[in-house]
């Protein structure tokens, strides 16, 4: 099975690019998936506590099971705007 990974902001940094694609066996969930990928992309461990993870633009938990063609999304948490 293939699923789209998006990386935003300090993740994609962490890892180099915005997007891949992902193969994964049926019954992975979303937690297993980002385990894998910290696996292969150390510097993205810092990040695994804070990050909201995001399946087919759904916030989801991470006991979310990932089926064929879906699109998973990493998102850190943001920081913005400033006192002006």
């Amino acid at each position: 099975m293939k699923v789209k990974t998006i990386f935003f902001a300090g993740c994609q940094d962490a890892v180099g690019k915005r997007e891949m694609e992902v193969d994964i066996n049926e019954g992975t969930t979303v937690e297993k998936l980002l385990e894998e990928l910290i696996k292969d992309h150390p510097a993205l461990e810092p990040m695994k506590k804070s990050v909201m993870l995001s399946v087919n633009m759904e916030y989801v938990s991470p006991d979310t099971i990932l089926h064929d063609g879906d699109e998973f999304a990493i998102i850190p948490p943001v920081s913005g705007g400033g006192n002006v």
